[in-house]
């Protein structure tokens, strides 16, 4: 077992491990930074610049820089009629939103006394964005943190994580070895001062989508005149996807997709395997996922995923001559990880299926930038050798041409069985008992969980005003 990173931050991080709690934005604040008291959202403006600065927990927001970021992808990729928005992540302080839930999760246990700087060194189970986002939100706040991380992961997802001040503590296995970060979790439980912040079952992480995720995706089909026909989200922890549930709110006849690899399909058929899609987890059902709301499965490829990258970033001149405008190919040139096509190829099958127009968009997300993947790129191309302008043309049958198979719709039974198969995880390995599984059947209890936010806001300005 390996074990990389910094103790304690950088010289430039104003911070130290100190005692003085710290608390940022309420819910409302990051779905609106026009909230913020004037001064504060100058100051956080300014902090832009400085990446380490603590002032930038008020930047956690998909507003920060102001409109919503945004592309959206025409029929000439895709081969749908359905315009395919996607939200950017990467504009977010760590370059993914996955420091929203980070901080949210963090701000509720302070709130709660569970934890204080000094005290208690912070520990985050992630496959990736979630660890980068605790790396950087626990030493801005001033604790010690640990990020428990596959060691197979991306380069560049462990230098950003001791960029930001962090630890790691890389467990075996790849993308969808979840279990193996589980059981080094529970070695670090049992040392005094760990607090474990889990992103797959802490309700920080839904809340944070259902508020602020959602109110982004609406505001942006707002702004084009489209309804949401569909959103789109791998699951991963499945907080993001959380956000279908608020959507729904505003667009009643939108569903909820939920994405997973072919190579894993746990939620398709109960299977297993190992795939490449980082940044999205398997071989479990999240507690926080509610599959009750999950209306379509779609199964991706992971190799289509990675070529598709390579397309979106490297062949710009083949997508021009493929019929995409000059202007908005370069755009897409930094802007996709491998979940973020993941992503748009899963909407590409839901625009399929459910026979979506020019007027009903599928909103999906690229949770981060390109930033974190050109290792992975890099070991593509000693795979499969270099992408040539023939390899380009024919790669956009990735996307134009993906299959109908792989689906599979969000009956009652079939949402039963996502159900079900949360006790092998939750209740046999992880403590959670029968009777808070069953809670988990009832519409009140997701609804209890969204209406929390307005306590913990009023609670949040309380305590930043003190």
């Amino acid at each position: 077992m390996r074990s990389r990173g910094l103790v304690g931050l950088r010289a430039s991080a104003p911070l130290g491990y100190v005692r003085t709690m710290i608390f940022g934005p309420t819910f409302a604040e990051m779905r609106d930074p026009s909230l913020l008291p004037a001064d504060l959202r100058a100051k956080a403006a300014d902090a832009r610049s400085r990446p380490l600065d603590p002032l930038n927990l008020f930047n956690l927001s998909w507003k920060a820089d102001g409109a919503v970021p945004f592309t959206v992808l025409p029929e000439a990729l895709t081969g749908v009629r359905a315009p395919i928005v996607v939200l950017s992540g990467r504009r977010f302080p760590t370059g993914s939103h996955k420091v929203g839930p980070a901080y949210s999760i963090l701000a509720e246990k302070q709130l709660a006394n569970e934890c204080a700087p000094g005290e208690q060194t912070l520990v985050f189970p992630s496959t990736g964005n979630f660890g980068i986002g605790g790396a950087w939100v626990g030493p801005r706040m001033g604790y010690r943190s640990l990020v428990v991380l596959p060691e197979e992961m991306s380069a560049e997802r462990f230098e950003k994580i001791g960029d930001y001040g962090a630890e790691v503590v890389a467990t075996p296995g790849s993308e969808s070895n979840v279990k193996e970060i589980y059981d080094k979790v529970k070695e670090l439980r049992a040392e005094r001062g760990n607090r474990i912040l889990n992103q797959f079952e802490e309700f920080g992480n839904y809340r944070f989508h259902f508020h602020c995720t959602a109110a982004a995706a609406v505001e942006v089909a707002d702004g084009l005149g489209l309804e949401i026909g569909a959103f789109v989200s791998a699951m991963g922890s499945a907080g993001t996807i959380a956000a279908g549930e608020a959507i729904k709110k505003r667009f009643p006849s939108s569903c909820t997709v939920a994405v997973e690899p072919v190579q894993c399909p746990t939620l398709y058929d109960v299977g297993f395997g190992a795939h490449r899609i980082e940044g999205i987890g398997d071989k479990h059902v999240t507690w926080i996922h509610n599959v009750f709301a999950t209306d379509l499965l779609v199964c991706v490829d992971d190799l289509d995923c990675l070529r598709g990258l390579q397309l979106l970033q490297e062949g710009t001149d083949t997508l021009v001559a493929e019929g995409v405008a000059e202007g908005l190919a370069g755009s897409w040139r930094d802007v996709f990880g491998i979940s973020g096509v993941c992503n748009v190829l899963a909407a590409i099958k839901a625009a399929r299926h459910y026979a979506l127009g020019p007027k009903q968009a599928l909103v999906t997300m690229a949770t981060d930038g390109f930033d974190r993947y050109p290792s992975v790129l890099r070991k593509l191309d000693a795979e499969c050798g270099p992408m040539s302008g023939d390899e380009a043309r024919r790669r956009l049958a990735i996307f134009r041409e993906q299959s109908a198979e792989h689906l599979l719709v969000g009956t009652p039974g079939v949402r039963r069985r996502w159900h079900n198969q949360k006790y092998f995880t939750w209740v046999e390995q992880q403590g959670k008992t029968v009777a808070e599984l069953r809670a988990l059947e009832d519409p009140a209890f997701w609804t209890a969980h969204q209406e929390k936010a307005q306590e913990i806001d009023r609670a949040l300005l309380a305590r930043r005003g003190a």
